[in-house]
């Protein structure tokens, strides 16, 4: 009778990976309004092209797309509106650092709901790759997949 519905929410943003390389990965809460959290519940965002900034030492996510919520009325969000991140300040502190030394960037790795009802933002600190690196990810990629399809047959 108790149980919960089991949520399987995770939105990830599979060209991060092959545009940038993840020096490390952090979760950080996202501060949502009500029709945005609906809307993620059924699924309906994505994590391309956003990446995080930093305004009066607090983080934030752009250009990441919650779709309007259906059911919403006059009260509806706006589906690219910027959403502040939650982090320990000692977090944000050593992030800020970190960019302020090197070309580094942070952007938006996955979108989850955890058990208990919340909405996470993994997102990394990232360095970004260079075309040659690009297509050396790709050669590993195929020779990955080669070598599997051996071992099926």
């Amino acid at each position: 009778m108790g149980l919960k519905p089991q949520n399987r929410i995770n939105i990830k943003n599979k060209k991060a990976y092959f545009e940038y390389e993840m020096l490390e990965v952090l979760i950080a809460g996202i501060q949502l309004q009500g029709t945005e959290i609906k809307s993620l519940r059924a699924g309906k965002a994505g994590l391309v092209d956003s990446f995080c900034q930093f305004y009066d030492g607090e983080l934030y996510v752009k250009n990441m797309h919650i779709a309007e919520y259906f059911f919403g009325s006059i009260n509806n969000h706006e589906s690219k509106r910027e959403r502040k991140l939650l982090l320990q300040k000692r977090e944000l502190n050593k992030l800020e650092r970190k960019l302020k030394e090197s070309g580094l960037t942070i952007i938006p790795l996955r979108l989850f709901i955890t058990d208990r009802g919340f909405a996470k933002l993994e997102i990394a600190l990232a360095k970004g790759k260079k075309t040659f690196d690009k297509r050396e990810t790709l050669k590993q990629k195929d020779a990955k997949r080669d070598i599997d399809r051996a071992m099926k047959f």
